[in-house]
């Protein structure tokens, strides 16, 4: 539900709180306007000022959830967009409205989808398809088939990365899970096709091509994809079109249908730059390389790949630097142009090393050895094995993460202080006006030591700040130093010494404590935005935690530093397991095109040359 929809609802409003309804209700509306028109941040801001602002309308703040929800999920902060998503959930039960607990359940799934909680999101969109069905709402259901298939689809590949099997050949889980999905989005297709809704059965068609695909049915996901391709240009989607025609290219190569599979990449290079979309039009350019190059035809491979390296570098992805390099050395290997491709094999080897791509180092410098053989120079001729002393292993994932390991446990934090370098100052400025030569296993202090010193000094000032001062008139008065004193009077002088010490702290004590309010009755009222419909006198807000929790989140939260999110880089290179698959296509053609090293001629050649002088 849109915020605009729920602006009626105010006008059933109590006087009391028609002022702060109608403020909530117009920012909620500037927030959704800027949501619309794509600043989801700004928006955020306007919808987070609504529900400071308040409102006891329960369908403006359901609807505020809701788009709050929305906006967190488009700017990737998923945990934030599942508690708004589970209020809007709450809310929709409290009414007991059906239609926008199906929404919620919905919205929620698919937010737990993209954080990987496949089980709790399965349940959520179950939730949504009973409730739409019990209401006979047939868009509402084929949402939640669509959601459902989703679910199952991204599950099938999260399970089958683990095991880098190819299409067609992965675990049953996975295969079960996969089929689970293709159900939904046939079901989801029929109902699209009753209602008449074209586009959304347009997804459903490129969805089931997709399935079909990673379960190794080719041909019935060429069948989708065509569909796919015809819907998307009867409703005039170019970006449609254009993913349409790069998968039905990526699964004529399977069906080893070049000739088709180039056809469909041009196509598809062609759709994306006429939408201006850099990384799509590498990727086309990677696609068709490696194609021309199933077809032998290595000129045409080798102006593609070209193209490939200059959007790649354009566009700073060293991953698909690295790879056209490698496509560019087999092209102008299989030309004869060794030389070159001994150029761009080495830039190969240095890209991946960089990367940390250890199986593409290994890839880079058998080529590089048997193209030195060829050229009749050294074998390790600009490759050498690095030096321990020179440069650090290969960074694998696992050995980057050792690494950064061993430095956080050998970094001693408290070490290197203000506090502690200062003291550490002092304690050599000292020992040398002494005199005192100590070893140098003496010279620094134990870590868990300054620590300690540093808790201690620090708690101190805290101590010190929280002291009573003492009242001349409230001052204990000496305890007589006569040798005659008796127990008797010292301990009556130590009873007036606590007394007084007790008044003190006790006035400090209560200006400290916070009143105990009655707890709330209504559940709903501990929503963030939801004020009472009650007077302020006679209900209080919150109960005694919750204001408590309040405070303290409030203080905890000022204290937060968010982590600068890194800006996503654009690939240039497609998917990886299609990236193998065509790899593993391409070795049985690139073993026959190996040229033979002619060592044996050259040396006949010489001999019978000698021969003929004598």
């Amino acid at each position: 539900m849109s915020v605009s929809a729920s602006a009626e609802n105010l006008s059933t409003a109590d006087t009391q709180s028609c002022d702060g309804g109608s403020m909530c209700l117009e920012l909620a509306l500037e927030g959704e306007r800027l949501c619309k028109a794509g600043d989801c941040r700004a928006g955020v801001a306007f919808f987070q000022a609504a529900i400071q602002a308040g409102t006891d309308d329960l369908r403006t703040l359901s609807a505020i959830y809701s788009q709050l929800g929305n906006a967190y999920f488009y700017l990737g902060d998923y945990n934030k967009a599942m508690q708004y998503h589970k209020h809007d959930l709450t809310l929709a039960r409290t009414m007991e409205d059906k239609l926008g607990e199906a929404k919620a359940s919905g919205n929620l799934g698919n937010t737990l989808k993209v954080m990987g909680k496949f089980t709790e999101a399965i349940q959520c969109c179950q939730r949504h398809l009973e409730i739409s069905r019990t209401l006979g709402d047939k868009l509402s259901e084929g949402r939640a088939l669509y959601n459902l298939g989703n679910v199952y689809h991204a599950q099938g590949k999260h399970l089958g990365r683990a095991g880098q099997s190819d299409p067609g050949h992965f675990p049953q889980e996975v295969r079960d899970c996969l089929l689970q999905a293709v159900t939904y989005y046939e079901e989801n297709l029929e109902l699209m096709r009753s209602v008449g809704d074209r586009q959304a059965a347009g997804r459903a068609c490129g969805n089931l091509g997709n399935t079909c695909y990673l379960l190794g049915d080719f041909a019935k996901a060429i069948w989708y994809h065509k569909e796919r391709l015809r819907i998307a240009q009867e409703v005039g989607d170019r970006a449609a079109e254009r993913r349409a025609n790069s998968n039905l290219g990526n699964s004529h190569i399977f069906l080893g249908q070049f000739e088709n599979a180039a056809q469909h990449y041009k196509r598809t290079l062609a759709l994306a730059e006429e939408l201006g979309d850099a990384a799509v039009e590498a990727q086309a350019c990677y696609s068709l390389g490696n194609t021309y190059t199933l077809l032998r035809e290595y000129r045409v491979a080798e102006e593609y790949h070209a193209r490939h390296l200059a959007a790649a570098r354009a566009l700073n992805d060293r991953v698909g630097e690295g790879r056209a390099c490698w496509s560019l050395g087999n092209a102008h290997a299989a030309l004869g142009n060794h030389e070159k491709a001994l150029y761009y094999a080495k830039e190969h080897y240095n890209i991946s090393k960089e990367l940390g791509d250890v199986l593409g180092m290994a890839t880079a410098q058998m080529n590089i050895g048997d193209l030195c053989k060829v050229l009749g120079l050294p074998a390790d001729n600009g490759i050498s094995p690095p030096s321990p002393r020179a440069a650090p292993p290969p960074r694998t994932p696992f050995n980057a993460l050792r690494v950064r390991r061993q430095s956080m446990e050998q970094l001693s934090l408290i070490q290197i202080t203000p506090e502690a370098k200062k003291k550490e100052a002092e304690r050599s400025e000292a020992a040398e006006s002494r005199g005192v030569a100590r070893a140098s296993s003496e010279d620094t202090e134990h870590p868990a030591e300054v620590f300690m010193e540093l808790i201690a000094k620090s708690q101190a000032q805290r101590m010190d700040e929280q002291r009573a001062t003492l009242d001349k008139e409230n001052r204990p008065r000496p305890l007589p130093r006569s040798s005659s004193a008796t127990s008797n009077s010292k301990s009556e002088a130590m009873t007036e010494m606590m007394n007084m010490i007790s008044s003190l702290q006790s006035k400090r004590m209560d200006s400290q404590r916070a009143e105990l309010r009655p707890v709330q009755e209504s559940t709903g009222a501990s929503l963030p935005g939801l004020r009472s419909q009650q007077t302020r006198s006679t209900k209080p807000e919150d109960d005694f935690l919750d204001m408590i929790a309040r405070v303290q989140g409030s203080r905890i939260e000022d204290q937060r530093s968010e982590l600068p999110r890194p800006k996503p880089k654009e690939s240039t290179v497609p998917d990886d397991d299609f990236f193998a698959q065509l790899m593993k296509a391409q070795s049985g053609r690139l073993d026959d095109q190996r040229a033979t090293i002619p060592l044996q001629d050259r040396q006949n050649k010489a001999a019978t040359a000698s021969s003929s002088k004598k």
